[in-house]
């Protein structure tokens, strides 16, 4: 299964780190790509539920627009 993330407020490196590893601590989550130019993040995994992704996202400081 395959995620897109839209995220806002991320303005940096530290920002993509901080994102990338929010989404990676999260259960069944086998490959996370963060991209700072694109506001967004690739996520691909089993059973991942949008629920889960915006809290991640949302606890680590940053906005989710949408979810595709």
């Amino acid at each position: 299964m395959k995620k897109i993330i839209n995220i806002e407020g991320m303005s940096c490196e530290h920002c993509v780190a901080h994102v990338t590893e929010a989404l990676e601590n999260l259960e069944n989550v086998h490959y996370v790509k963060v991209s700072l130019f694109r506001n967004n993040a690739k996520v691909e995994g089993d059973n991942l539920r949008d629920e889960d992704l915006k809290k991640s996202v949302e606890d680590a400081g940053y906005k989710v627009v949408s979810i595709e």
